[in-house]
């Protein structure tokens, strides 16, 4: 137990008392953090890191809104606007019912060190509210969303705050948000990311999260000497981010064989290809299926209830939620021969499985560096907003992929610990620290 982390956390456990997934983000990057601060003493000595894990400013809302029956249902509404030190607060809104204050505050502490990583100028943030949009009608999500939005708009605008999609906020719900910001303010900016083509949208928006996962293991198996081809991989989730990683591993010639939802995991050793994809795809966005249908479709099978890390691999991108591999998990991906794991979720290994990873060796990409695609293009739409002027798809893919090259490049720098490993969790936490520990120095103690 390393004695300075344990002094560091104590005040933070004690102020944000059950919030388990904000004290493990917060732990994981103090852990790789404080030995280079202890050498560089004008960050301890600013305590740059005690305040990046405290939220410049959190906001917390009720929002009432009317179902299809007459009644009136109520939700809580947050905003964590964590951090501003190199640009307006970004990150996305979860409507998921497991949101909490912990949650978010910890998906919005892992932003600052993911957009800080891609040299682009965007501070950290993360909403969202404990709404389901599941099994509700257009109409009701439209209201809620609406309502969410009255209280909302007053905390962000397009050079303060610019929020984007995440879990259960997809196209449908960022219109909805999008129309009533238009409607109170009586302007149009690109205050939200994640818009429909027609009206302020980037090209590959959706593709980008699963894109920068995969880009991002293919630049750490280059530097290795080695591809993606002919590779077997296992992918959890079966949604946005799931989707789009398995459609780009197999442009890259590998073979995805497993996805997963809730409910349970598929293995199909014959591997997911375009025409199958374009089924779940059908299946998860339109129909809003399960998962066990394509065992039922395909003839594979299907595992109730079980995630899909028992199934033998050469590379793993876990593309879920937080958490979905555990110690177990990483030792049976480890003993299958797993070479590479590259985050699609946000921190989707618990601290024992990262530990099996880098005690291991294996080529292991962290969120914040892996699934930084999201934002960058994000990041991008923000860009072509204020131009006014859309890029092409080929544009928006061509600087994706060279802003995740970037990303892994900075691992290198700060995370090699020999000419054959990268420690990419170290060179991740660090390279996205440094950047914002500087502007924080510059910008006095505010």
């Amino acid at each position: 137990m390393d004695i300075k982390v344990e002094q560091f956390m104590a005040p933070i456990r004690a102020k944000n008392p059950s919030e388990s997934e904000f004290h493990q983000a917060v732990r994981e990057v103090a852990e790789s953090l404080i030995p280079f601060i202890e050498e560089h003493p004008k960050y301890k000595h600013a305590k740059i890191l005690e305040r990046i894990a405290e939220p410049e400013r959190i906001i917390i809302f009720r929002v009432p809104w009317i179902n299809d029956r007459g009644d009136i249902m109520i939700n809580r509404g947050f905003r964590i606007e964590m951090n501003s030190a190199i640009g307006p607060y970004k990150g996305g809104l979860r409507f998921h019912p497991t949101v909490n204050l912990g949650i978010l505050k910890f998906l919005a502490f892992e932003q600052v060190f993911k957009n800080s990583l891609t040299t682009l100028p965007m501070g950290g943030a993360k909403g969202g509210s404990d709404f389901d949009p599941k099994g509700k009608s257009d109409n009701e999500v439209m209201r809620f969303c609406q309502s969410f939005m009255t209280e909302l708009f007053r905390h962000i605008g397009p050079n303060t705050d610019i929020p984007a999609g995440d879990i259960g906020v997809g196209g449908r719900e960022i219109g909805y948000l999008f129309g009533q910001y238009k409607r109170l303010r009586n302007e149009f900016t690109g205050v939200l990311t994640g818009k429909g083509i027609q009206w302020g949208g980037s090209l590959i928006r959706p593709e980008a999260t699963g894109y920068g996962a995969v880009y991002f293991a293919e630049e750490m198996l280059n530097r290795n000497g080695n591809s993606l081809k002919n590779k077997i991989v296992a992918v959890s989730g079966s949604g946005n981010v799931a989707q789009f990683t398995v459609q780009k591993i197999n442009e890259f010639g590998g073979k995805v064989v497993t996805l997963s939802d809730s409910n349970g995991s598929i293995y199909d050793p014959n591997g997911i290809d375009e025409e199958k994809l374009e089924w779940i795809m059908e299946l998860k966005n339109i129909r809003r299926g399960r998962i066990r249908e394509y065992a039922d479709k395909f003839g594979c099978e299907y595992f109730e209830g079980k995630r899909p890390w028992h199934i033998k691999c050469d590379a793993a991108f876990p593309s879920a939620t937080e958490n979905e591999i555990d110690k177990n998990d990483a030792e049976i991906l480890v003993r299958n021969g797993c070479k590479v794991v590259s985050e699609g979720a946000n921190m989707p290994s618990t601290p024992e499985a990262i530990n099996v990873f880098l005690r291991q060796k294996i080529l292991y990409g962290p969120g914040k560096a892996a699934n930084a695609g999201g934002v960058a293009v994000s990041g991008l739409e923000m860009t072509q907003n204020s131009m006014r002027l859309p890029w092409s798809r080929e544009e928006v893919d061509k600087r994706l992929y060279t802003i995740i090259k970037n990303i892994h490049q900075t691992c290198v720098n700060f995370g090699a610990e020999s000419e054959s490993y990268v420690n990419y969790v170290k060179g991740a936490n660090i390279g996205g620290f440094v950047k914002v520990a500087d502007a924080m120095i510059a910008q006095g103690a505010v």
